[in-house]
């Protein structure tokens, strides 16, 4: 694997951990408080804090697989570097726009 796309796979990583095990959290915390989707859409409308946190979260989990995606097409399915990476490019993008727009709804919308 190139040396970059290594790095950015594993700063990916890295980045994410922490993120997933807030998500977590947040998700332990809303069903242990019996908090229905309303109760959390409502403590989440308009907080730029929670569309940063998950935006970071969703570029960092679209590079991260469009990486690893593009490894697994290339290793396992042998297909070139070129067309391994126009279908990794598009996965990434097609994640990005769903993810960003999931939070949009949920922050802007709510």
């Amino acid at each position: 694997m190139n040396v970059r796309l290594y790095i950015w796979q594993r700063s990916t990583a890295a980045l994410m951990l922490p993120l997933i095990l807030v998500h977590l959290a947040l998700i332990f915390y809303a069903t242990g408080k019996g908090l229905k989707a309303e109760d959390i859409l409502a403590r989440t409308r308009g907080s730029i804090a929670w569309a940063s946190f998950y935006g970071i979260f969703v570029m960092a989990a679209a590079i991260h697989s469009a990486i690893g995606i593009r490894s697994i097409l290339i290793e396992w399915l042998c297909l070139s570097t070129r067309q391994a990476n126009l279908l990794a490019v598009s996965l990434g993008a097609a994640l990005l726009v769903l993810g960003f727009r999931a939070i949009a709804a949920v922050v802007l919308h709510g």
